[in-house]
């Protein structure tokens, strides 16, 4: 702009510009303080003090400007109204100034905006050459070959460089085969038959390597999982190579792996089910049931079993312990054929089991890690599976033990539930197949012992004995048995089998209880029966519910009708006339009246002896009941009974004409229950 500010303000006055605005700033200033003293003089003259307005104009006499006005006379309010026209007229000056310089003004506007277009393309055209160098950087990177990288490749051992090493390769390999502008690209043809070599190279090489170490594990006395841990998996990064670079290579490789393991693995558990089989311990035959005379059953009949283990048939004992040893490493079988220990078939079933889960685990994850192929695994246990299954089906139908049955039903759900926890679901239906094949073959072993039952020949079973028959122990044995075998599982199936049992052997009981001569002797049958039923029933837990129950109430009713036989023997009059007259009202005239006549032989006959009868039943009761405690109680209710007899008699005297003169001869009550209390020490 052409005007100058500074010389504008150069005005008549031949103010500078400086002094125009130190004037302005002290006119203004002063102008206020002029205008508030003439307010505060308007509003109170009297209160302004002339001392002060004196102080104020002499701190002002000091400003040049002030004191410049001053000195010529000036007005202030006139001075002021110059000011602002010199100011107004700078102003249009400046305006019309602008207005002759707008077209340069605009012209200059154009040729800033034409600069920066042309800079912003430059700056696209200095980018293109940037994004191309970092382009060409990286192509060149991706399809290079460095002389490095073939040495490793053809002379290199198989390592973790050399790993590495596959890795670049298989990036370059992956390069040219996936950008379409690389295959278009002059340098490919120049360096694509150098990858290929390389690539047959590295995929020859690391075949020949995985291969060398699939020999290995056929090696007799090879540790297969720490090979594969310390070993295939640290180089499991080749497989992945040949997957990705040379799909049929790998494919072999892939079943040279399956081929190796399915044969090791058979090989293992075949030689692993033989050892075993030497430590089997025979328990039960086709002959050893609930019903079956233990006189027509031949020793030689059961084969290696010796006579002892015969109790296991139908007892559990200590074969329950194998459900809370169920992870305890599988059984090194020549440690125990050293040492001559023999073991129920279900022993070795968990031994065989718990090495199959392992093994399985262990492969599982393996296919998973070096392979990225879990479905290998299948292929690979399909041998060891028949071997298995071969074994298996050969036990099975041989197999008569019940207890050893449901005992194998137990473990392999045990054994679901641990391949559950591990989150390995390659077993799932190798379990459930096991599970279906045992629950018939239990089935078919049960209903053998309910045949024997029902079939029994009663002449042949029964032994003129009023303890606990041994058909009846074996039945209580075997049922608590498999009661307890069901406490955690609640089977509903087996709940009904085990009430069916039941009805057979009380039918069972009640014949052999026929057989005996006196009704006395059937009731002590009987009793005994039951009391050793619950007893051992008592012994399987809290749970055995309505079958325990069931005894419970027929030992309740034929223990009440032994304690009325028992008194009938030494008491009879005394409880026939009891029953029959001491119900009647001795002062009746329509009937017969009760005479003192009438019952004085009854007391006499009572005072005479009623100790001795007492210890006629005790020694009875102690011969007819194995069951000590049982007797007892036995004893004590038939003498509580008789007790309440005679207090009936006793009642029945007093309201007898004359009846007192019998005082002399009746026991007192008191020495009775004395008596009574005196056995009662007993137990």
């Amino acid at each position: 702009m052409k005007l100058n500010m500074a010389e504008v303000a150069s005005n008549k006055e031949g103010y500078s510009y400086q002094e125009y605005n130190d004037t302005q700033k002290n006119v203004f200033d002063l102008g206020t303080f002029v205008g508030d003293l003439n307010v505060e003089e308007d509003a109170n003259s009297d209160d302004i003090s002339l001392e002060g307005l004196q102080q104020e104009l002499e701190e002002c006499k000091n400003d040049d400007v002030v004191a410049n006005i001053l000195s010529k006379g000036t007005k202030l309010r006139e001075y002021t109204k110059g000011v602002e026209n010199n100011i107004r007229q700078v102003e249009l000056d400046s305006i019309q100034d602008y207005i002759q310089e707008s077209d340069n003004l605009v012209s200059l506007h154009d040729q800033i905006r034409d600069c920066d277009n042309i800079l912003s393309q430059m700056e696209t055209l200095l980018s293109g050459f940037q994004v191309a160098e970092s382009k060409l950087a990286n192509f060149v990177e991706d399809i290079i070959v460095p002389p490095r990288m073939v040495d490793i490749i053809i002379d290199g051992e198989v390592n973790d460089e050399y790993m590495r090493t596959l890795e670049i390769l298989s990036k370059k390999l992956k390069f040219v085969e996936v950008d379409p502008m690389v295959k278009m690209s002059k340098a490919l043809k120049d360096v694509q038959p150098e990858l290929e070599k390389l690539r047959q190279k590295a995929v020859s090489k690391v075949y020949d390597f995985i291969v060398q170490k699939l020999y290995a594990l056929r090696k007799p006395k090879t540790n297969i999982q720490i090979l594969q841990q310390n070993i295939l998996l640290k180089y499991k990064y080749v497989v992945t190579f040949l997957k990705e670079n040379g799909k049929e290579v790998y494919v072999e490789v892939r079943g040279a792996y399956i081929d190796t393991m399915n044969k090791v693995l058979s090989a293992h558990f075949r030689a692993y089910i033989q050892a075993l089989e030497k430590l089997q311990l025979d328990i039960a035959t086709s002959s050893d049931l609930i019903g079956v005379d233990t006189k027509s059953t031949s020793l030689f009949s059961r084969g290696r079993e010796p006579l002892k283990n015969r109790s296991a048939v139908f007892a559990l004992g200590e074969r329950i312990k194998i459900l809370k040893e169920i992870e305890e490493p599988a059984l090194i079988p020549h440690i125990a054929e050293a040492s001559s220990s023999k073991y129920p078939y279900e022993v070795l079933f968990r031994s065989l089991h718990k090495l199959l889960m392992d093994t399985a685990t262990s492969e599982y994850h393996f296919c998973g890690d070096f392979f990225g192929e879990e479905s290998i695994f299948y292929d690979i246990f399909a041998g060891p599976f028949a071997v298995i299954d071969e074994h298996f089906n050969s036990i099975l139908p041989n197999c008569y033990d019940a207890i050893g049955l449901m005992l194998m039903i137990r473990i392999i759900h045990q054994h679901q539930l641990i391949m559950s926890r591990r989150r390995i679901p390659c077993l799932d239906s190798y379990l459930d197949k096991i599970n279906i094949v045992l629950w018939p073959r239990f089935k078919v072993v049960f209903d053998m012992h309910l045949n024997s039952l029902r079939n029994a020949n009663v002449r042949t079973l029964w032994e003129d004995d009023i303890h606990p028959h041994y058909v009846m122990r074996r039945y209580a044995e075997f049922t608590a048995s498999l009661i307890h075998l069901n406490v955690e599982y609640g089977d509903g199936q087996l709940d009904l089998n085990l009430e069916r049992l039941r009805m057979a052997i009380d039918d069972l009981l009640i014949k052999l209880a026929k057989t005996f001569p006196k009704p006395k002797l059937q009731t002590v049958f009987l009793i005994n029966n039951y009391d050793m039923t619950i007893a051992v029933l008592k012994e399987a837990g809290p749970d055995v519910g309505k079958i325990q129950m069931h005894f419970e109430e027929l030992l309740k009713s034929n223990t009440a009708l032994f304690v009325e036989e028992l008194l009938l023997e030494h008491f009879n009059d005394l409880i026939k006339f009891v029953k029959t007259r001491s119900s009647e009202d001795p002062t009746a005239t329509t009937e017969k009246p009760i005479t003192v006549g009438e019952v004085e032989p009854l007391v006499k006959d009572f005072g005479s002896r009623w100790k001795v009868a007492i210890e006629l039943m005790h020694k009875d009761v102690i011969t007819s009941f194995s069951n000590f405690l049982c007797g007892m109680e036995i004893l004590r209710a038939a003498l509580t009974q008789l007790l309440l007899y005679y207090t009936r008699l006793s009642d029945c005297i007093k309201k007898i004409v004359g009846g007192s003169a019998l005082n002399k001869d009746l026991v007192s009550i008191s020495s009775i229950m004395y008596e009574i209390r005196k056995y009662s020490r007993t137990f």
